[in-house]
Order: structure tokens, then C-alpha cells, then sequence
């Protein structure tokens, strides 16, 4: 594959900064050379940089709405080529500016985008209904077209509620559970996967992005993981992804054939343990994209 990486260095978002350091912490833990390891052309396009912006909303507890919005227009005006952009963040912010893209370079191609959101938290919220004020919970709503983004950037391309599978739930606010079930999202929080694996609603996922012909975009945040294995990231949530359960994720979607683009989202290293949480992610990726313990027929 052609693998483009591309740094969205973004920590507006979120409500303790540092995942603007994720993007470098993933290059220096080796991704570029596993990736290349594995035969793909890998080529590091560098890291954006927000756009001007004069946004303004009412609600007070947002904070550093200017800059996010550049960011996200940022990432709109970015040309992602043909090949699979690999975005680095950056916190999970960028998914509003990533996503869009990756709709309107599908569109172009006359397909759907489908989207499998990898993350402790839906990330629902719109720009009246966050109380932290932090926007890094709310890109899922905005690319999926709900109402109350006025502030941000208009929407190069929609992505369809029921095309968006979130797995591994287990933060989601009262305001948000009202607002998925009316976009049609479909959830498997960490209970479906406690009573019926992880398996099952990631082959339901490509199955459904298989048969609707769509372009597949993953949006992986740290999160999803258990935080005793991946203690880099802001908002730790007990009760994540296992090490096993995450390389199952990535060697389906592998298998599949179907991933177009990938984000990896809220890497904090000032948070991590001698780089423990950046080399997984490596090895992770490189899972995606490939690596193997044994060749396997498909």
C-alpha cells in the first residue's frame, strides 16, 4: 500500500495539554520504519497547522473554540491523495476534521463512508451540551450531521449515523445516549464485548461496509484501550480493550481489505511510561496494515 502519515497535532480539544506531542512520540517510536518493514511505500507528509478562524458561541465553558475550528479546517483543506492516510494526533478533536475529508474524497469516488470508532467515549456532545467545554467530546455529532455546530466549519461531506459503528463504549453522558439512538448509531459497548467478544460486531461492521461498497475509516483512540496497558492518554477509563481484544480489532480489519484511512487520536507521551503506550500503538498499526505472528491464508 501507499501509506501517507500525516500529523494533526491538535490539543485544543481537550482539557489537559500534550496530545499535540502524540504525532512526534509516534514517529519516534519507529511507526514509519514497521510500516515500511512490512513492504508498504510510506511517506511522512509532516503535521498540518491550523487555519485562521473567528468562531464564537454562546455556551461559556467552552474553551479555545478559534483554534480547534482551525484545526478542523485545516484538515478539510488538505489534499489526501489517493493513497491510505495514517493521521496522527493529536486529541480525538481531529476525528472532526479527518472524517469530513475522508467523506468527501469518498463521495468523489462514488461511495459511501462507513466508520469504525474505536473509544471509551461517544464523543456526541454538540457545542450547547458540553459542560467541560472541552471539544475533543464532540466530532462524532458533528461529522454525523447533528444540529448545533454553527461555530465550526460547514461540513464538506456527511456521514450517515447508521454508517458509524462505535466499539468499546463505556463514558457516555445522559444527553449523548438520546442523541445516538436517534442518529441510528450503531454501539457495542464493553458489555457486548464482555458477553459476546470482540469478534462478532467488528465482522458485523465490515460486513456491512463490504456490502455497501464504502470506504472504511477507523478512528482509534487511546482510550479504547484498558489503561494498565496504555496509560498515556487524558481520560482514562477502566475497563478497556485488552492487549489481545486490540490486536483482534487490527488484524481483522487487516483481513478485510476494507480500511482506507485511519486516525490514532489522544496519545498524551507526557503521560506514558518510558513510551510503553507509543510502542504498542506501533505495533498495533502495524497490526492493521499486516503483521503477522504466522502467514495465514485468507
Amino acid at each position: 500500500m501507499e501509506l501517507d502519515l500525516i500529523g494533526l497535532p491538535v490539543d485544543a480539544g481537550a482539557g489537559r495539554r500534550g496530545c499535540a506531542l502524540g504525532a512526534g512520540a509516534l514517529r519516534v517510536a519507529g511507526l514509519e520504519a514497521a510500516l515500511a518493514g512490512l513492504g508498504h511505500a510510506v511517506t511522512d507528509r509532516g503535521d498540518l497547522r491550523p487555519l485562521p478562524s473567528d468562531a464564537a458561541h454562546p455556551n461559556p465553558a467552552i474553551h479555545d473554540l478559534r483554534e480547534c475550528a482551525g484545526w478542523i479546517a485545516a484538515a478539510h483543506a488538505q489534499d489526501f491523495g489517493d493513497g491510505v492516510p495514517v493521521v496522527l494526533g493529536g486529541d480525538h478533536l481531529m476525528a472532526a476534521g479527518s472524517v469530513p475529508a475522508m467523506a468527501a474524497r469518498a463521495a468523489r469516488r462514488g461511495r459511501p463512508l462507513h466508520v469504525l470508532w474505536l473509544d471509551a467515549h461517544s464523543d456526541f456532545h454538540d457545542l450547547a451540551s458540553t459542560e467541560s467545554g472541552n471539544l475533543h467530546g464532540t466530532p462524532a455529532a458533528y461529522f454525523t450531521g447533528q444540529p448545533g455546530f454553527d461555530a465550526f466549519p460547514a461540513l464538506p461531506a456527511a456521514v450517515d449515523g447508521g454508517d458509524v459503528t462505535m466499539l468499546g463504549l463505556r463514558s457516555v453522558d445522559p444527553a449523548e445516549r438520546a442523541r445516538l439512538r436517534a442518529a441510528g448509531v450503531v454501539v457495542h459497548d464493553m458489555r457486548a464485548i464482555d458477553e459476546d467478544g470482540v469478534r462478532a460486531p467488528v465482522a458485523a461492521a465490515l460486513d456491512r461496509a463490504r456490502a455497501a461498497g464504502a470506504d472504511l475509516h477507523v478512528s482509534f483512540d487511546v482510550d479504547f484501550l484498558d489503561p494498565a496497558i496504555a496509560p498515556a492518554v487524558g481520560t482514562t477509563v477502566p475497563g478497556g480493550a485488552t492487549f489481545r481484544e486490540a490486536h483482534l480489532v487490527m488484524e481483522m480489519l487487516c483481513d478485510s481489505g476494507l480500511v482506507t484511512s485511519l486516525d490514532v487520536a489522544e496519545l498524551n507521551p507526557m503521560l506514558d511510561e518510558r513510551g510503553r503506550t507509543a510502542t504498542l500503538l506501533v505495533d498495533l498499526v502495524a497490526s492493521l496494515f499486516g503483521k503477522t505472528v504466522l502467514d495465514r491464508p485468507t
